[in-house]
């Protein structure tokens, strides 16, 4: 829901920080509403908008262009305004992989396991395949999800033919246990872990004893994603160090 987005404090926090006449606020939209919301911001001139679920796929129907990650997941999540013409963008992929990277890790050449085959995991997919991923393993309950997780990878092939896409049944965990023995990066992009579904696990051996060198949590991404979409406004790095600093001193207040 936009009244719990932490967008709004993150993204004016940063326009403060670099002196710009610039104002971030949320707007409860439902679907049907998204051609009128779009002709608002061609009206009011505004510079662009982030969007959350569930209208990034009808919106994505209305962009004049699309970046590619966008155009392949059929989805965006930041419309930048250039003079009338809206650009679509999806940056949940690039904070995945920026969030990776600050932890020193790599995506190019690794072979990756992916739990889940929901909206965060088709664009970490998608994106980690555009950046040099040697193939990806997609895990999916045999839901709705399946058939897009399916689509994402033949799409996939005809984009990112070096990147070898495929998807399984998470409910095979014969296949589960052999793809993660021999991956380098396991994701879990599933409910396990989140509220209310804290205590469960898709994995059953620990991952220490299995040879895990390093947990990375998803908060990062989060921030990221709203970095990548930052630069693409007033075309300047968002300051996250000084946010995240200014976040853990109000904390507590």
């Amino acid at each position: 829901p936009v009244g719990h987005s932490g967008s709004p404090a993150m993204y004016n926090f940063s326009f403060r920080h670099h002196n710009l006449d610039y104002a971030y606020m949320a707007f409860d939209i439902k679907e049907d509403q998204v051609p009128a919301a779009l002709d608002a911001i061609r009206l009011f001139k505004m510079r662009g908008a982030n969007v959350t679920m569930p209208c990034k796929n009808e919106v994505a129907k209305h962009m004049d262009e699309l970046s590619p990650a966008a155009r392949i997941i059929g989805a965006v999540n930041t419309i930048v305004h250039e003079d009338g013409k809206f650009v679509g963008h999806i940056t949940d992929g690039i904070g995945f992989v920026r969030n990776l990277k600050e932890h020193g890790v790599d995506v190019k050449g690794k072979k990756m396991v992916v739990l889940g085959a929901g909206g965060a995991a088709t664009a970490l997919q998608v994106q980690c395949a555009l950046d040099g991923a040697e193939s990806i393993s997609i895990f999916g309950p045999k839901d709705p999800f399946f058939a897009r997780a399916e689509s994402t990878a033949e799409k996939l092939s005809k984009e990112t033919p070096d990147c070898k896409v495929s998807v399984f049944d998470l409910a095979d965990e014969a296949k589960l246990k052999e793809e993660v023995a021999n991956a380098d990066i396991l994701v879990n992009a599933t409910l396990a872990g989140m509220k209310p579904h804290e205590e469960l696990t898709l994995i059953k051996e620990k991952s220490k004893e299995a040879g895990c060198k390093l947990a990375i949590g998803g908060k990062g991404m989060l921030l990221w994603q709203g970095a990548a979409a930052y630069k693409l406004y007033p075309g300047l790095e968002m300051p996250t160090a000084e946010y995240q600093k200014f976040q853990e001193e109000n904390e507590n207040k």
